[in-house]
């Protein structure tokens, strides 16, 4: 049998250290970011990341040409996010709004079809505003054109606009709204880091004109550009082709208080009425033309001529 072990000779064991793993550091879409150890310092070295997504959604009974445009551009702009057709009711900003938050979005891009006949696009920011409402013209999609021009799908655009959206306030707001809805972000994951193509917004007539342009830069080789290419850099256009009229100017999301409301917007029911009535005024003239005759022919009857019996013996 083995030999007892005396009291003495028992050893406390020591407490052990705290060998808990440190707190793990918050993991963004650049890498993992350490805590900084001044709090004040995190407001001094935060930078602007933007994070804009559009939600792109049309209504129902809408056109074929209008669903080509509305796709059209859906895969122009990688930072969208495209939803069901919605109800065009009173209650369709509601909707929208709710629509918009589940869907984590900032912006909404709407295209409202009337009578199978008539599109409006509303462009708002969410859930705040402003809105603005605009009628659809001059519509030309992709397929329709069949032009030659050809860029990356998913890089990102340069947008240029006319020196006429720095001359009214109006215009000043919707110039901010299209370049935060039509700008991709950088660095979106969605996205090309390049710049291939260009949007144009330029004003004309009060209307507002969309082309979409391919940058073409002359090669020659594998990637390299020849010296002076860029001076014989050239524009090839893409598609889709549109107009914007603007109608209003609202200070919530699809709706609000009447920011700017354009005097010289005729709605397209009334060009149809119009017209209708100048068909219906021809019309009126040319019955009031038969009338006109046949009065003056029973005013003014012929004589009858001495030969008229001659030939019924």
């Amino acid at each position: 049998m083995g030999k007892k072990r005396k009291h003495s000779e028992v050893v406390v064991p020591e407490a052990k250290k705290d060998e808990t793993a440190p707190e793990r550091p918050k993991r963004t879409l650049l890498g993992w970011k350490d805590k900084p150890e001044n709090p004040q310092d995190s407001t001094t070295n935060t930078v602007f990341r933007n994070r804009e997504k559009v939600l792109v959604t049309c209504s129902r009974r809408i056109n074929y040409r209008y669903r080509h445009l509305m796709l059209n551009l859906v895969s122009i702009l990688p930072h969208c996010k495209k939803d069901n057709k919605v109800e065009s009711k009173a209650t369709k900003g509601a909707t929208l709004n709710e629509l918009v938050e589940l869907k984590s979005c900032s912006s909404c891009l709407f295209f409202e079809c009337r009578k199978h006949k008539d599109l409006y696009l509303w462009m708002s920011k969410c859930p705040n505003g402003p809105s603005v409402k605009f009628l659809v013209n001059a519509v030309h999609t992709m397929e329709e054109l069949k032009l030659t021009g050809n860029h990356l799908k998913g890089s990102r655009p340069l947008l240029t606009f006319s020196s006429n959206f720095d001359k009214d306030p109006h215009w000043k707001l919707v110039k901010e709204m299209i370049t935060q809805i039509f700008g991709t972000p950088k660095e979106h994951r969605k996205s090309k880091p390049y710049h291939d193509h260009v949007f144009v917004f330029s004003i004309v007539d009060d209307h507002i004109w969309f082309r979409n342009y391919q940058i073409s830069c002359p090669h020659t080789g594998a990637d390299k550009i020849d010296r002076g290419g860029l001076e014989k850099m050239t524009l090839i256009e893409v598609g889709p082709r549109f107009c914007l009229n603007p109608i209003k100017i609202f200070g919530g999301s699809f709706g609000g208080p009447t920011l700017y409301e354009n005097p010289f917007y005729v709605s397209p029911n009334q060009i149809r009425s119009l017209e209708k009535r100048q068909k219906a005024g021809k019309y009126a003239m040319k019955v009031k033309a038969k009338t006109r005759r046949k009065m003056h022919e029973m005013s003014n009857p012929l004589e009858t001529d001495e030969f008229v019996d001659m030939w019924k013996e």
